[in-house]
Order: C-alpha cells, then sequence, then structure tokens
C-alpha cells in the first residue's frame, strides 16, 4: 500500500515541528477545529490516530474496507493507512487525536519500543474498532474519554498528563489486540492505484473520464463504480480537489503568478479556478498566499 499513499493526500500534523507534536481535531457535523487537511477527502498520516465519538456516528474508510462507529466509542487508524471520516447522522461530535509513534517509546533503545513496532505501521492491522458493547475495550475508551476531557479543562500538566494517558490507552490495545493475516490488496484498490497514479501524472492535463477509465483498462462505469466504492465521490470531484491541493502547496511555496499556478494545475480560467478554490478554503488564492493557510479538504 506504501506506493498508493503519493497519489493520495499526506495530512500532515498542524503541529508537526514543535516541542509537542501531539494534534486534536475537535469535529463537529462538517467542520473541523482546527482545519487539518485531509479533512473529508481520502489522506493518510503519518502518525497514529484514535477517534472518540461523543455523538451521533461516523464511518471511517479505507481502500479496502469501511467500519461505522457511534457515540461512546472508538477507532484505532494506524498509520500510512490511506482512510476517509465521514459523518453518517445530522448530528455528530468527535475527537480526533493524532501523535507520532516516538510518543509510547519513552527513550531511545526502551524495551518499550517492541511494543510500538508490534502494531504501528502493520497493513495487516490497518484499523481497530473499540465498540462500546464490549467489555475488552472499556479501558481503552476510558482513556480516549479523559483525553476528551483533558481538552476542556488543561492546566500546567497538560502535556505530562497527555503523554501518561496515551501510554496507558496503548498498554491497552497491546493486551487486547492481535494481528489478523496479512491480505492480498484487492481488486479494486489495485485499480484505484492506477486511476489515482494517472491522475497524479496527468493532472495538469485535461482527462477525460475515457482516458481515466482506459488507464485501468476498464469501463467508463467501472471506473465510476470504483471512485464511488471507494471514496465516495466522482472522478471529477476527486480530481477537482487533487487539482487544488496541488494549486495550494504552488501558492505557498512559490512565487509564480496566480494565473500560471491556475493553468499549471489543470484549469483553464482563472476565474474558475479562483471560484474553487474560494469554496475550498475560504480564501482567495491571493489571500491564501498572503497568510499561508492550511488548505481544507472537502
Amino acid at each position: 500500500m506504501k506506493n498508493a499513499q503519493k497519489y493520495y493526500i499526506n495530512s500532515v500534523n498542524l503541529n508537526a515541528g514543535s516541542d509537542f507534536p501531539y494534534l486534536v481535531l475537535d469535529v463537529i457535523n462538517d467542520q473541523s477545529y482546527p482545519r487539518n487537511p485531509g479533512f473529508q477527502v481520502m489522506h493518510w498520516h503519518e502518525d497514529l490516530q484514535f477517534i472518540y465519538v461523543l455523538d451521533g456516528e461516523i464511518e471511517i474508510k479505507t481502500l479496502d474496507t469501511s467500519a461505522r462507529i457511534n457515540k461512546d466509542s472508538g477507532i484505532f487508524i494506524n498509520k500510512n493507512v490511506i482512510h476517509l471520516v465521514n459523518k453518517k447522522t445530522p448530528s455528530c461530535h468527535y475527537n480526533s487525536f493524532v501523535f507520532p509513534d516516538y510518543f509510547l517509546k519513552f527513550y531511545f533503545g526502551s524495551p518499550a519500543t517492541a511494543f510500538v513496532e508490534r502494531i504501528a505501521g502493520k497493513e495487516e492491522l490497518p484499523i481497530c474498532c473499540f465498540p462500546k458493547a464490549m467489555d475488552w475495550c472499556e479501558p481503552i475508551l476510558s482513556a480516549l474519554s479523559r483525553l476528551a476531557d483533558l481538552e476542556n479543562r488543561k492546566t500546567e500538566f497538560y502535556a505530562y498528563e497527555v503523554l501518561c494517558l496515551l501510554s496507558t490507552l496503548w498498554l491497552e490495545v497491546c493486551r487486547n489486540i492481535r494481528l489478523p493475516d496479512k491480505n492480498a490488496d484487492t481488486v479494486m484498490s489495485a485499480r484505484m492505484q492506477k486511476f489515482l497514479q494517472y491522475i497524479s501524472e496527468h493532472y495538469g492535463e485535461d482527462i477525460s473520464l475515457d482516458r481515466l477509465a482506459e488507464s485501468a483498462n476498464v469501463s467508463k462505469s467501472e471506473c465510476l463504480r470504483c471512485f464511488k466504492t471507494s471514496m465516495q465521490t466522482t472522478p471529477y470531484k476527486y480530481l477537482t480537489e487533487y487539482r487544488l491541493s496541488k494549486a495550494a502547496e504552488l501558492l505557498k511555496n512559490s512565487d509564480e503568478p496566480i494565473g500560471t499556478i491556475a493553468g499549471c494545475v489543470g484549469f483553464r480560467q482563472i476565474s474558475h479556478f479562483g471560484k474553487c478554490f474560494k469554496e475550498k478554503t475560504g480564501f482567495s488564492p491571493r489571500d491564501y498566499r498572503k497568510k499561508k493557510v492550511t488548505l481544507l479538504e472537502t
């Protein structure tokens, strides 16, 4: 699956580079606080991720599977796993906890490292659900609930409390999780890799549904079905999202004129580019470049 990652958005931890790269996203309905790259599109993290549902129900989709998680339940999403989180009820509230696995290793050469590497990054365990109905999940859900509570009552000991709770959480995960047998990629995920590779190599060109389907030697209807099943979107919408993400990178990291950037990522009319970009981020391309804000994925 590592080969597929380059075709999806790497949702970088907003606190990466700080002395405490622990990120908590408070997601209410369709809004993430703070705004985070990868929200509502297929993406992946270099970090570990836990989600705790405070209200409603969410669905987590990977390229090969999906799971639904309701109130007071949780889920673990392994690092480097391509996934998407969707709300499944009109009212939905959850916290997402994102952090690097070295938080759990204590120190260089620590015996704790083996317990982290037993699970972290293993393709055999992309996700693991913690339903509230299962007794073995109670200690895990208790730790997740306490992490959520900490966000509402931060003290001078906040960082240390977080680290202690994360270690407790991981200990319970290690006690209760065993890796399943490694499965081969499905036919659909192999096709999706071909589609997304084609988009990543040709997004600056005019891409038709015919050409996209041909890249995986399938029909147009099968191409549409793959996108709908795997990503809950259409090829056109994904292509637009991909182009906008590339435009955001260029706006932040280059001095190229906005019109040139629009053409480079596949927009033939600068007015259409500006409209789509503002709908996506809440900022015009010019203001985005000035503020260097993080692109919000739809």
